[in-house]
């Protein structure tokens, strides 16, 4: 069965939602953006979490010494990476922590930037980042600095192909989110715009893309 991350928590009423939808994961971005919130808010929020749903905290460009804090306190317990870690910076973050680690990636970044393609493929790529230990990939759309959360779909023939787990990012909502699985089988979809209105978390949208995944 499809996991399902909601990222982007923020208020007391987005834990309650999403304790009565169920997810298997949740997300706390802890970088820059309008979801960001603090080490502070996340433990409260965290406190209120119904027990087997996973806290991921998201991260850019993060210091290790910051997220193993997070993970110690038990703020989360795993971790997304949206900026430019490479894989010795997961290998040191493995080491460090034994955490759970997604990495995201651009397939478009993968699959058309030529002098990307010249290097390496898009494929060494993945499998580079597996072998340094991570646990799942992630591919979303990425702009030009903006590290995710584009709320934007992509391409979805540009995911490499490999033997790895992945979640799938950008754009989804309850009305693609089944188009999505059957397209390309990840391991979890992860969603965050298309689970608000008006740019806060929306009861009736998380609860409706869980049940549609879940009938799926």
């Amino acid at each position: 069965m499809t996991k399902i991350k909601i990222c982007g928590l923020k208020r007391d009423c987005d834990v309650d939602f999403v304790n009565e939808a169920c997810p298997e994961y949740v997300g706390f971005v802890f970088a820059h953006s309008r979801r960001e919130i603090s080490a502070e808010a996340a433990k409260r929020l965290r406190g209120r979490l119904k027990k087997g749903i996973r806290a991921v905290g998201v991260f850019v460009d993060e210091e290790e010494e910051r997220i193993a804090w997070l993970l110690k306190e038990g703020i989360i317990d795993a971790v997304q990476l949206h900026g430019g870690e490479d894989a010795a910076y997961v290998a040191r973050l493995k080491e460090m922590t034994g955490c759970e680690v997604i990495k995201a990636l651009c397939p478009g970044n993968l699959a058309g930037d030529e002098g990307f393609r010249a290097r390496r493929k898009g494929t060494d790529v993945c499998e580079e980042y597996i072998r340094a230990g991570t646990d799942y990939l992630l591919f979303d759309s990425i702009r030009p600095m903006q590290a995710g959360g584009t709320g934007q779909t992509f391409d979805w023939s540009l995911i490499p192909k490999g033997n790895y787990p992945f979640f799938l990012a950008g754009g989804l909502y309850a009305g693609n989110a089944a188009e999505a699985i059957r397209a390309v089988s990840p391991y979890a979809i992860d969603v965050s715009s298309g689970a608000e209105t008006n740019g806060v978390k929306d009861k009736e949208k998380i609860l409706e893309i869980v049940r549609r995944v879940r009938n799926e």
